[in-house]
């Protein structure tokens, strides 16, 4: 059943009737927008992913937010009302007029309250009953009027989503080939046994990409031991206090912060965000990791580790990936982060790299989107849009000097902008390293080393910053496959 309650279909009511042109804009279609549909259990880590989830609404095409359960949450264990999204929602409804200042493709409060669903969430794991949210899911699933594809993210259990597909196997079994080829998975752990018991056995074969987190681990709980220290003042109640939970408007004051009252953790310090990876991997930044998990973004970086199915990357040699689910008791990055481990701290560092080495450049977009709430568009900050004046996949021989211009790129506030290419080694195929001549420039220069051999690949990244408050990042990067 879906949840509204009074003071949000009130809210959403008087904002239509003044806003009522906007809203019919804002609800269009973007063929380059990418299109979501959030599961979530609830947990306080829930609630605040969502707080920045909302804030970012402008970025895709939200299809659905579905309430799911989870091994942690569930009805009647520690379960925060089925209702636990209408405070967001009506947070959301009250700074949505500002926010259309800055970009009038966020979705209007209206869209989201119709978009809201409450899935499966019964007991842990239950998929058998047929429910508003896992209808709603097969609705959007089995759409023919738009085929762009659909990332699934699971905050919590699989078990929702697991629910719709059953139904389309049980009922449009014909249509499974068309379902598949449109679906994404990204899943913080497998929350539950539903994808290992249902969706693998019956979907496997259609080659689903599929992306299952422990990386997020980095901006969960244990942040303060995930990430090296330099990071960490992007995260003190300080930061916090001054950049997103004062003055910036009730939805970004809604959010859950520390009160102090845990070792180790002061007043409105960053408490967790362990399911914003499941989106911020398809915020596209210009990093190109929409499709290519292994290349690294703003939600971690990916290897192939079985069918088509992408795991955190292991800094020991030794490990072996388990045959079945991933999840908390053997993720390794959780593991490593339990008393008595055996990991190192530089492995524990390498491996939540590809998260926190963007802690500063995602927490500064946080801050001025928690401005877009408050500020009219003159005195926010937004982002720098970096075009390149090659291709992104480049060919090239062994010993050829390439040059790398980002003439063209622009910022929307006239700020002036600071360049930095660089090579991203992890997610290269070559491994040693290339010099990059006038890294700090808009136009550099790389010579393609001697030794690469044919069909490895170099990736450099143009990274460019503006000068303003809080300073924003965007990137493009280049592919160089050796010929």
């Amino acid at each position: 059943m879906k949840r509204k309650s009074y003071q949000t279909v009130k809210l959403l009511t008087v904002l239509a009737l003044l806003f009522g042109s906007t809203l019919s804009f804002s609800q269009k279609k973007q063929e380059q927008k990418t299109r979501v549909i959030i599961t979530s259990d609830g947990e306080i880590d829930d609630e605040c992913s969502l707080v920045r989830f909302l804030l970012y609404g402008n970025e895709w095409d939200i299809e659905g937010i579905v309430t799911s359960s989870s091994q942690y949450h569930w009805h009647g264990h520690k379960w925060a009302g089925d209702d636990w999204i209408d405070p967001s929602l009506e947070a959301y409804a009250a700074v949505y007029p500002n926010l259309m200042k800055h970009d009038s493709n966020y979705p209007s409060p209206q869209y989201l309250a119709d978009h809201t669903f409450l899935g499966n969430v019964e007991t842990e794991g239950e998929m058998e009953l047929i429910t508003d949210g896992s209808q709603h899911i097969v609705k959007v699933l089995l759409d023919e009027s738009d085929n762009r594809p659909i990332w699934l993210q699971a905050w919590g259990g699989t078990n929702t989503i697991a629910r719709a597909l059953k139904t389309i196997e049980e009922e449009h079994p014909e249509k499974m080939q068309y379902v598949a080829n449109k679906m994404r998975f990204f899943f913080i752990w497998e929350q539950d046994k539903t994808y290992q018991e249902y969706i693998r056995p019956h979907w496997g074969k259609y080659n689903i990409m599929t992306i299952i987190s422990d990386q997020f681990e980095a901006i969960a709980y244990r942040w303060k031991i995930a990430q090296p220290e330099k990071m960490h003042q992007y995260y003190d109640g300080t930061w916090m206090k001054e950049n997103i939970l004062n003055n910036h408007g009730p939805l970004t004051a809604s959010y859950k912060s520390h009160t102090g009252d845990k070792e180790g953790f002061v007043d409105g310090d960053f408490r967790s965000e362990g399911d914003s990876p499941a989106f911020m991997h398809t915020i596209l930044t210009g990093l190109g990791n929409l499709d290519n998990p292994d290349w690294g973004g703003w939600g971690g970086r990916y290897v192939k580790v079985r069918e088509n199915t992408w795991l955190d990357p292991v800094p020991d040699k030794s490990y072996e990936y388990p045959k079945g689910r991933w999840y908390g008791s053997n993720g390794w990055g959780r593991s490593s982060l339990r008393e008595g481990s055996n990991a190192t701290a530089e492995q524990r560092s390498e491996y939540f790299k590809p998260i926190w080495r963007w802690s500063d450049a995602f927490q500064n977009d946080f801050a001025a989107r928690a401005d877009w709430c408050v500020k009219p568009f003159a005195e926010a900050n937004h982002p720098p849009v970096v075009k390149l004046k090659s291709a992104n996949y480049l060919k090239a021989k062994a010993g050829a000097k390439i040059k790398l211009s980002a003439k063209g790129t622009s910022d929307p506030d006239g700020d002036v902008l600071s360049y930095t290419w660089w090579q991203y080694k992890e997610a290269d195929s070559y491994e040693g390293e290339v010099e990059i001549l006038n890294n700090a420039k808009q136009v550099a220069f790389v010579s393609v080393p001697s030794d690469v051999k044919r069909g490895q690949t170099i990736h450099l990244v143009c990274e460019v910053k503006d000068n303003g408050m809080p300073q924003l990042t965007r990137y493009q990067r280049i592919v160089i496959e050796v010929e």
